[in-house]
């Protein structure tokens, strides 16, 4: 699961108000080298919840230099850029689990795939 992922992921347990950011829980992260691709990291970054990207970053230890908060103007900072593209779609969490900050139901990770899916009485 990249972090590009995890961003976009939530909890819908039944009750849960407050089910993101949803917490990695890793057992084995791999970061493999992608294309760089300025372009859609740019139409991206608007879309992130940028405070929970660094936050998972920092969680599995693949921060690195990413700042804590959107720098102004980044459309045209290629160093910016290549650094988000790092995070976003580079680092990738194998084998975990994702866990609720509400609840504690764990989602599992499984092969680089988070399974959402929740029981019957979770609905």
């Amino acid at each position: 699961m990249k972090l590009l992922t995890h961003n976009m992921l939530t909890s819908h347990v039944k009750g849960v108000t407050k089910g993101y950011p949803l917490l990695i829980k890793a057992t084995e992260v791999k970061v493999n080298e992608v294309e760089f691709n300025p372009q859609f990291v740019n139409r991206m970054i608007p879309k992130l919840e940028w405070s929970a990207l660094v936050q998972a970053a920092d969680g599995l230890g693949q921060r690195q230099d990413l700042p804590s908060e959107l720098i102004p103007d980044y459309e045209k900072n290629e160093e910016f850029l290549k650094k988000v593209h790092r995070v976003l779609l580079e680092v990738e969490v194998i084998e975990g689990s994702l866990q609720c900050p509400e609840s504690g139901r764990e989602f599992p990770i499984s092969r680089g795939i988070p399974n959402m899916l929740l029981s019957e009485d979770e609905v």
